[in-house]
């Protein structure tokens, strides 16, 4: 029995209407999943150096206790810039389409990798920083293609495989940023002699993503197919837009004479992108605070696990060099993503969606109470066995935490108000979780910062992160057991 989809089809149906599951559209589907490498490859390499290349950069003057704060504000603009822009970038794919606002993210993550690579000063690095996220409004996007090509009967089985990029990406990404900065003292033979490596010793951990994402350009470029039925050029957007404004100003308001003037605006036409306003139904507000939350709690953590681990023992962290977080990132990439792909899909199946994204958020818990223990194991044994032992663990009890992610845009999905605005609800939700990224990195690093500085102090950064959890726990409360449907 076929399944006829037209614009009154509910964009997440009851699982009892689907006996069986949609064939995904692998040739599409596959060049998507290529396409979600760039972020995590950029992003991931300059994790394992970031800390190092602050104290290279001189700007915390030898206080080991301000190198925290520093990487916190530079991964935090990068959200700043990414606040403002998404939602604009999510609400243009749905009129220009999706393709072309993921050829300027691209362009914009290889273009800012390569300058965050010759970057000397700190305000360079923000630079960068602030230049990606500016042109990089892939995220929404990218969900928004992924919601156009599924239905409610594969769109979990597709969500389950979204990890694999992230997988790999996080994976190659550490390696590179671990592997490569600093070439002429790690790789004599091949680049000792180079002046310009000596100078710019974070290039070449740079460059390798820039270089990757400017291939993946080419092939989106060549290869991806539009998803969005009809759309229309940037040209006549802007002249519309215009034509818009200048009838605003030269036309007397519209009286309420019962005139056919406000038709457009009131149009119930579930074809055409609704205006930002009409977007922040109940069920939008719910998913997008899950999602914001959830956002919040995730960047802090994960800025927090490099900084913890590149910090001195005695001073409340791990001791590790570079090269060997980018080991440890590496393989938590692989342990999480091939969790993601075998598992999320069965077990969303058989516990459904709230109960999956609940358990996930918890697990922030116990992730945060192993950071002081496996610093007082360090400080007790050494960086033996059982420490190894203790971070496997911590980093096996966080991949149950980006399931929230699926989870999270099957609500959000099920919440847009009709598909054609699936790229400005996605947009929305991608801005508030931007905006929440402004300020868990920072505030992550500060506290770590307040922690290490005063030892009376040295768990404030911890219960600071239980309130983060505990705050994602209640909200994930509003969201109903039974996936949302539109008209009800």
């Amino acid at each position: 029995m076929s399944h006829q989809v037209d614009e009154e089809t509910p964009l997440l149906r009851p699982e009892e209407q689907h006996k069986i599951k949609t064939p995904l559209p692998w040739r599409q589907f596959s060049i998507i999943l290529f396409l979600q490498l760039a972020e995590p490859v950029s992003a991931q390499a300059i994790a394992p150096f970031a800390p190092q290349l602050i104290r290279d950069l001189g700007v915390t003057h030898g206080d080991e206790s301000r190198v925290g704060y520093f990487v916190g504000i530079m991964y935090s603009v990068f959200y700043v810039a990414q606040a403002l822009t998404t939602l604009q970038w999510s609400r243009l794919s749905d009129h220009v389409g999706r393709k072309p606002v993921i050829l300027t993210g691209l362009f914009g993550i290889s273009v800012s990798m390569f300058l965050f690579g010759l970057s000397k000063t700190f305000g360079g690095l923000i630079l960068s920083r602030v230049l990606c996220g500016a042109l990089n409004g892939n995220g929404g996007v990218i969900r928004s293609i992924m919601i156009d090509i599924t239905d409610s009967s594969n769109m979990a089985q597709a969500l389950g495989f979204l990890p694999i990029p992230w997988m790999t990406g996080s994976t190659l990404g550490p390696l590179i940023g671990g592997s490569l900065s600093h070439p002429a003292d790690r790789f004599p033979r091949l680049f000792g002699q180079s002046t310009f490596l000596k100078t710019y010793p974070y290039f070449l951990a740079c460059a390798g993503p820039a270089l990757f994402t400017a291939f993946m350009w080419l092939v989106m470029y060549m290869l991806l197919q539009e998803t969005v039925p009809t759309t229309t050029s940037l040209w006549n957007l802007i002249q519309n837009k215009c034509r818009t404004i200048l009838t605003f100003v030269h036309t007397k308001p519209p009286q309420s004479d019962g005139s056919n003037s406000d038709t457009v605006q009131g149009s119930p036409d579930d074809s055409q992108p609704l205006p930002l306003s009409a977007l922040m139904t109940p069920r939008v507000l719910i998913a997008i605070s899950n999602h914001a939350t959830l956002a919040l709690l995730d960047i802090a953590l994960r800025s927090l696990i490099p900084v913890f681990y590149s910090t001195p023992v005695n001073m409340g962290g791990l001791g590790l060099d570079p090269p060997r977080i980018g080991n440890i990132l590496a393989l938590f990439g692989i342990a999480n993503g091939l969790f993601q792909v075998f598992f999320f899909a069965r077990l969303h199946d058989r516990f459904g969606t709230k109960v999956v994204y609940t358990c996930g958020v918890a697990s922030s818990v116990p992730t945060i109470i192993a950071f002081p223990i496996i610093n007082m194991l360090s400080l007790t044994y050494g960086i033996d066995a059982t420490v190894w032992f203790a971070v496997g663990l911590q980093l096996t009890l966080s991949i149950a935490l980006n399931m929230c992610y699926s989870c999270g845009s099957m609500y959000i999905a099920a919440a847009s108000p009709n598909r054609a605005s699936l790229g400005a609800t996605n947009g929305v939700a991608h801005t508030v979780a931007a905006c929440v990224r402004i300020v868990g990195p920072a505030s992550a690093m500060s506290m770590f910062s307040f922690s290490v500085r005063d030892p009376y102090y040295a768990w404030a950064v911890y219960y600071f992160m239980m309130m983060l959890g505990l705050l994602a726990i209640g909200v994930s409360f509003l969201l109903p057991r039974q996936m949302w449907t539109r008209g009800n």
